[in-house]
């Protein structure tokens, strides 16, 4: 499987994982909702990635990408760090992670 695709993966059980969370802490629908939908997403984008598809890959990046400004906004707001620094420090390092795979160096 291309290392995009397990970056991909790995970064969608994250935010599956902190949808969960948020929700069993807060009971915040919208951040179980909002972490399955991303999360299926980038399964999707890692399915699309491992069978050849172009949008495979653009589509896990873009919403690697979302995400990462997602959690920028909210940390500026709230000034907490998790989840919000959490997921931008593995966003972008999952988003480098991909952009080297589409070069080839991964």
């Amino acid at each position: 499987m291309p290392t995009g695709a397990l970056l991909a993966i790995a970064y969608a059980a994250l935010s599956a994982i902190g949808g969960l969370i948020g929700y069993a802490q807060a009971r915040s629908q919208v951040s179980l909702v909002s972490g399955l939908v991303s999360a299926a997403l980038l399964l999707v984008g890692a399915w699309l990635w491992q069978a050849g598809s172009p949008g495979g890959a653009g589509l896990a990046m873009g919403v690697t990408a979302a995400l990462v400004v997602i959690f920028i906004r909210r940390w500026m707001q709230t000034r907490k760090a998790m989840p919000a620094v959490v997921m931008i420090v593995a966003g972008v390092l999952v988003f480098i992670g991909m952009g080297l795979a589409l070069l080839g160096a991964g």
